[in-house]
């Protein structure tokens, strides 16, 4: 079990997933749209990450919201722990500013549907205030 979940954490797509998992509970739409990946990408990767354990989904209606496993946090407490602080970088910094960007903009899964290029556009140009 754990080299499955070494596997899954070695691609740096779903790194920036499960940094972005720590923050909150997010739905496919949400992930792919803030950080800029298609659909069919952005479900493989959490497709990896659930069937690794790291990852679990919550299907409400016609969304599907993933959260970090909780069975993951119980089970590899340290690891989790250890990847939340060393996750860091300008790609990590720039996606968590992106969320960042996109919860003060007050955005859903209905914006996104309605008009994702839009919403791309306008988390792209908000800049967080310090």
């Amino acid at each position: 079990m754990l080299s499955r979940i070494f596997k899954a954490l070695a691609e740096e797509s779903r790194v920036r997933i499960v940094c972005l998992l720590a923050e909150r509970e997010l739905c496919v739409c949400e992930i792919e749209t803030i950080l800029d990946m298609t659909q069919s990408n952005a479900s493989r990767h959490l497709n990896i990450l659930r069937n690794a354990g790291i990852a679990s989904v919550k299907k409400e209606s016609q969304w599907a919201y993933y959260s970090i496993s909780r069975g993951f946090i119980e089970d590899h407490r340290k690891l989790y722990e250890y990847l939340c602080e060393k996750m860091s970088g300008d790609v990590l910094a720039r996606d968590a500013e992106r969320l960042g960007a996109y919860l003060r903009g007050g955005y859903t899964c209905r914006d996104i549907h309605a008009n994702k290029r839009a919403v791309r556009e306008a988390i792209r140009r908000t800049k967080r205030s310090e």
